[in-house]
């Protein structure tokens, strides 16, 4: 057999002289970035490298993420979902189209390995936590708010919602019932909702969403027989022109740059400003802080700090109500913070309102997850914990 003829040399052309310099370019400026950004940051690695992580692929993975943080990389991946979105509507790994401009966070359609260990250790721990905030005269009622893609189905199109997703919201509920802790599902409030209970390239429900939701917690709240003081909601609300309203799914898509004419369609919102308004002192207490202060507090994620689900919680109730959430907290992420606060130790509810997101039950266990009550207004609050660990 003959030896097989060399390839035809063609001269290089004009646009493969430029593409292969613009390439060792952009692969010169990719190495000396990461260079320098690997001898300015404080640690490319975990602060635990273990055997076991070396191995299972922890450590890779946390090295790869903490790479992609060079601004080279940020701005090579910002230009790609740029690229993608404009030529193949492809909104990345963390964001799915549905119906035209309705977009969906892919977390809410994962199935996790161990997902229905992990609803259940969460609910163990939510149980513990109500037990040990009952022993201090605490009341807890927990919120679970069904995901964007639960409630607007209709929305869905050709993006296709796993089966087995269906049962989660209804197993977490009935855990928490038979374990004795008082807990809300706003599914049904939220299906009631004249207009769209949720943005449409947001993650969150809208104002109309939280206002239904809101007033559906604080009829369940009434049922609990809390005597609350003389804390008013505090609120003035005033009316806004429709305005168009940048959806956070956009910003996760890398979209937020382009020109609103070329992002997903954008949506044009009306809604009402809660403007915070302070009481005037009634009393000497009241001037050094020692009254009138709210007996409710909030804690929880991003739809507690969105939509003004607080606010109109507040005025539903009639009282006012401390807000503790946090943008990305996730399950036990407010929760841990609020616990370790100053204003839970020394200012101490007589209900905390959990809020939750169904997404974030069946999830992996994460360091948040383990929760420490301290014995709030008690002489040994600074020693005597009760500690929910989460394995």
């Amino acid at each position: 057999m003959e030896d097989p003829k060399p390839l035809p040399q063609r001269p290089a052309t004009r646009a493969g002289k430029i593409a292969a310099v613009v390439l060792m370019v952009f692969l010169i400026a990719g190495f000396v970035s990461n260079v320098r950004f690997a001898t300015t940051a404080e640690s490319l690695l975990p602060h635990a490298v273990t055997r076991a992580g070396v191995l299972d692929g922890t450590v890779s993975s946390a090295l790869a993420e903490r790479m992609g943080d060079t601004p080279i990389a940020a701005d090579a991946a910002r230009v790609q979902r740029a690229l993608g979105w404009v030529t193949l509507h492809d909104l990345g790994p963390r964001v799915r189209q549905g119906c035209p401009g309705w977009l969906f966070l892919h977390d809410e359609l994962n199935v996790y390995a161990d997902a229905d260990r992990h609803l259940a250790m969460r609910a163990v721990t939510v149980e513990t936590v109500q037990r040990e905030l009952a022993r201090r005269g605490i009341a807890l009622l927990v919120v679970v708010v069904p995901d964007k893609s639960r409630i607007e189905s209709q929305r869905l199109c050709g993006l296709q919602r796993p089966a087995s997703l269906n049962a989660r919201l209804g197993q977490w509920t009935a855990r928490l019932t038979a374990g004795g802790v008082p807990v809300v599902d706003v599914s049904a409030a939220l299906r009631g909702v004249a207009g769209d209970p949720f943005f449409r390239t947001d993650t969150h429900w809208s104002e109309d969403g939280a206002g239904a939701a809101a007033r559906a917690v604080a009829q369940r709240i009434r049922t609990m027989g809390i005597a609350f003081g003389s804390s008013k909601p505090g609120y003035r609300v005033v009316d806004l022109p429709a305005a168009r309203r940048p959806g956070d799914l956009v910003r996760l898509a890398g979209l937020e740059e382009l020109p609103p004419s070329w992002q997903p369609t954008p949506e044009v919102v009306t809604r009402r400003d809660y403007v915070h308004e302070a009481q005037a002192a009634a009393s000497a207490d009241d001037l050094f802080g020692d009254a009138d202060l709210p007996d409710i507090a909030a804690i929880g994620t991003s739809y507690s700090t969105t939509s003004d689900f607080v606010p109109q919680l507040a005025l539903a109730l009639g009282t006012g109500i401390g807000n503790f959430a946090r943008d990305g907290g996730k399950f036990g992420g407010s929760a841990r913070a609020y616990f370790a606060s100053a204003a839970f130790a020394q200012t101490p509810p007589k209900l905390i309102v959990w809020e939750l997101d169904e997404r974030d039950l069946q999830a992996p266990l994460e360091a948040d997850d383990t929760l420490v009550v301290p014995n709030a207004g008690t002489p040994d609050s600074r020693t005597s914990h009760a500690h929910v660990q989460v394995n």
